[in-house]
């Protein structure tokens, strides 16, 4: 009796999970458990993918999951899509994932060692999948980017392929923000035709996490300000008539809420394929943690006025609402 008991409790069980996930109306913040930041979003196919940093001490970060929805409503973690066992070279701090899929392959490129120097060793790498969860293998066996240039930190890069079919790599830290022309396999850089390779773009109070999207033929820059690790963390944003700016700082669009979190940063976007439907992804520290690591990754709509200027975004415990892909 009491073995028909306890089935009956776990199919109940069960039923009750499945009715609450149909009838959540909202994804709720944060999207899913553990600490998780520097979230970069996008779709592929018919699912939304989410690729954070682990958030830890930098010598247990040392692997970086991924998570995948249909809806936005409902997550699915892969588990360890890339760690330090796939890239030899890397040890600690991996960083602030952005990717892109390009023939058929999916590019991850990711931020390694927190380097101090150029006589260090790391800096920012590309790995490879045949599949948006992985599993990624290291691409080029050691960093494609491993120096200083114009002050940038080599970390926090973004990849960005603009109207003509170039690619861009957009990154820095240490208050420096720069541009990079890729070549067309990744494994490297090619020269403006100044001759030059890293061309500085940093616009004023320019932190961290540089994101980039064109919207009406309009080239929208944002970057992350003041200290991750602290309440005050934001995000700015300029428009410019092109990826090389100039970019003047027109204001805040995303910052903590006292009454919802702290901490809001390090963000991306994503924009729901053929609309004009975008959220913005992005990590903050609830209120009952002090801790800096103690970081979660939350999804919040982002919208335009007339003018095209963004709107405030205002951060929220319910989060969006239920999306599906028509792909």
């Amino acid at each position: 009796m009491t073995t028909r008991n306890n089935t009956l409790l776990v199919l109940l069980t069960l039923i009750l999970s499945v009715q609450v996930l149909s009838a959540q109306k909202t994804s709720g913040n944060p999207l899913f458990d553990g600490w998780y930041a520097d979230p970069e979003g996008t779709v592929f196919g018919n699912r939304y993918f989410i690729y954070p940093t682990y958030s830890d001490v930098y010598e247990n970060q040392v692997f970086m999951d991924a998570f995948s929805s249909r809806n936005l409503i409902k997550w699915k973690k892969h588990e360890r899509i890339i760690d330090t066992t796939a890239v030899k070279w890397a040890h600690k701090a991996m960083w602030a994932p952005a990717i892109i899929e390009k023939d058929g392959r999916y590019f991850l490129f990711f931020a390694a060692n927190d380097i101090q120097s150029d006589e260090e060793a790391g800096g920012i790498g590309v790995a490879v999948a045949d599949r948006p969860e992985g599993p990624f293998r290291d691409y080029l066996g050691k960093p494609l980017l491993d120096k200083f240039h114009n002050g940038a930190q080599p970390i926090d890069q973004f990849v960005f392929k603009d109207k003509d079919g170039q690619y861009y790599m957009i990154y820095g830290g240490w208050r420096h923000c720069n541009i990079v022309k890729l070549k067309d396999d990744f494994t490297g850089f090619e020269p403006y035709e100044d001759g030059t390779i890293f061309r500085e773009i940093t616009p004023d109070e320019y932190v961290e996490g540089p994101f980039m999207f064109i919207r009406d033929g309009k080239y929208y820059f944002m970057w992350s300000e003041g200290g991750w690790g602290g309440p005050h963390y934001k995000v700015a944003y300029a428009i410019a008539d092109s990826p090389f700016g100039p970019f003047e700082r027109i204001g805040v669009v995303l910052q903590q809420d006292p009454e919802v979190a702290t901490g809001a940063g390090h963000h991306s976007l994503i924009q729901v394929p053929d609309t004009d439907e975008w959220y913005i992804v992005y990590h903050r520290r609830p209120l009952s943690e002090t801790h800096h690591n103690h970081r979660a990754t939350c999804m919040d709509k982002l919208e335009f006025d007339e003018q095209g200027l963004i709107k405030p975004v205002k951060i929220t415990f319910e989060g969006v609402e239920k999306r599906k892909l028509k792909r």
